[in-house]
């Protein structure tokens, strides 16, 4: 199946600025080996970004507007059969790439959260006021109305989401977790359970009654001490081999797996291009399995 590249250079989720930069720097790299299309759309550079803690709403606006043209990008891409591969950006660009596959598939697909946070707060709980601390929410329909209004479809079920990494998760954003429905897999989870029982077990969940799954993978899952150029780092993460063992699982199941997002590289606070070459070590891969493997074993619907 063939793949699109598609960069959200957005970083209006977050007080901390660089992740802008990260699509357009990856996308720069990829030309060594990738020659399919790629799209980039950048946030406004006039736009004044507001950084202030007490801004419960921070560029709410505009990124809404940034992901209504993202939206619009992604579900063309769809439509055309092609899968797209979305580089971030923070993570609220999520919203636009992920409800696109949503409204292509009526709704019927599965939400896989591979990340630090759980992104489950809504404007009610978020402590700093970071929009990237609400996608997940977003995309279930936990309120967060305001981050989805280019949508006319149905939100992902909470039921059928699953966030894998998870160990910073505030007070209040736990109780919409809890009362959402949504299954968590902690760090120690992954390091008790297993890996591939973690992400077999994350499918299983997120295909009931669905036709496919949306992946979403941050950067920051990863210790920030093999991987620091992400805007919002969280130590006791996992290792690179263990990033790299987790992709591998979940591409085993690239059949049931209809768009995938790599987000949250700010190539600001890199060290030594590490994270950046993480990052393209996982692009490689996707494009490499979704290319070669994805459609020989597909199932229609």
């Amino acid at each position: 199946m063939k793949t699109v590249v598609i960069g959200a250079g957005s970083d209006l989720g977050v007080h901390i600025d660089g992740a802008h930069l990260g699509p357009l720097q990856l996308m720069n790299d990829m030309k060594s080996f990738y020659t399919g299309e790629m799209i980039n759309l950048m946030q406004d550079e006039h736009f004044v970004k507001s950084r202030n803690l007490s801004d419960k709403k921070k560029n709410n606006v505009e990124i809404e507007k940034f992901n209504t043209a993202l939206y619009k990008i992604e579900l063309k891409k769809l439509e055309e059969k092609l899968f797209p591969i979305t580089l971030g950006g923070d993570h609220s660009i999520a919203v636009a790439s992920t409800l696109a596959d949503a409204k292509v598939n009526d709704g019927k697909i599965g939400l896989i959260w591979i990340d630090a946070h759980t992104d489950y707060n809504t404007f009610e709980t978020t402590v700093t006021g970071n929009i990237h601390g609400l996608p997940c929410a977003a995309i279930t329909g936990w309120k967060c109305e305001e981050l989805r209004t280019f949508f006319d479809g149905t939100c992902i079920d909470p039921k059928r989401t699953v966030i894998i990494g998870a160990r910073s998760i505030d007070p209040w954003e736990e109780d919409n977790i809890r009362y959402s429905g949504v299954t968590v897999y902690s760090t120690e989870d992954i390091r008790t359970k297993g890996i591939k029982t973690v992400i077999d077990e994350a499918f299983a969940i997120a295909m009931d009654r669905n036709k496919s799954v949306h992946v979403s993978y941050d950067l920051d899952v990863i210790d920030p001490d093999v991987a620091p150029g992400v805007s919002v780092p969280e130590v006791d993460g996992i290792n690179e081999k263990e990033a790299m063992e987790i992709l591998e699982e979940v591409l085993k199941h690239n059949a049931q797996i209809s768009s995938m997002d790599v987000v949250e590289f700010n190539p600001l606070r890199d060290e030594n291009r590490k994270t950046e070459q993480i990052a393209l070590n996982i692009i490689a891969r996707i494009i490499q399995v979704i290319e070669k493997e994805k459609g020989k074993f597909q199932k229609k619907y």
